[in-house]
């Protein structure tokens, strides 16, 4: 429901005409004071607007404007320092080296390694701890292979519990491909699953390299 539509005088609209570039706020406060009147200062506002009135502000430094910190390198507001970090103080949350967590995501270990994170630059970033492992005893994984948890729990980060094997394989070992479904097999059909597996991707990479 519209309020009350507010009439204005001749000598009030030419009060606001003559004082268009007053901030709003201060001109409320004046047209209330020079005509005994209460407008709000909205009413101000959407008066100004509809009559066409700007002040000329546009919320942005005018051509040749200059900082008022110009020439104080490193200034900062008073008092601001309260909120500094003291030197050699580290963020509650922050895991010393050799720190680990499980992946909410995946469920894999995550280990806190001592290298530069590569994309902060920042000490120390979070890395697989089973790839972490197997990399130290056996070299970097090639490019087109992945490592595959022999024994279906990836907690187990012993090397020896990871084979390096051609991303292929990783269809072969998953439910709906001729019925397996390696991680969840039981422990003694595990190697007849594996080794079905790698007979078929050697098969396929044969026939691929005849054609």
């Amino acid at each position: 429901m519209k309020g009350r539509q507010i009439n204005y005088s001749e000598e009030e609209l030419a009060f606001l005409r003559s004082h268009a570039k007053t901030p709003r706020r201060r001109l409320a406060e004046l047209f209330n004071d020079a005509f005994g009147r209460n407008v709000s200062l909205e009413n101000i506002k959407a008066k100004c607007t509809r009559m066409g009135l700007k002040t000329g502000r546009t919320g942005c430094y005018s051509k040749g404007h200059v900082s008022h910190n110009k020439g104080r390198k490193g200034w900062c507001a008073p008092g601001s320092e309260k909120g500094w970090f003291k030197k050699g103080t580290q963020p509650p949350n922050q895991r010393p080296i050799g720190s680990e967590r499980v992946c909410p995501k995946d469920g894999y270990i995550l280990i806190k390694i001592d290298e530069t994170n590569p994309h902060t630059g920042h000490r120390g970033h979070f890395v697989l701890k089973h790839r972490h492992l197997w990399e130290q005893q056996n070299g970097p994984v090639p490019e087109g292979y992945f490592l595959k948890c022999l024994d279906g729990n990836k907690l187990n980060t012993c090397p020896t519990n990871w084979e390096c094997m051609p991303n292929g394989m990783k269809t072969r070992l998953v439910a709906g491909n001729a019925g397996r479904e390696y991680d969840n097999a039981p422990v003694e059909l595990k190697p007849t699953i594996l080794a079905t597996a790698k007979v078929e991707q050697r098969l396929y990479e044969l026939i691929k390299e005849r054609k």
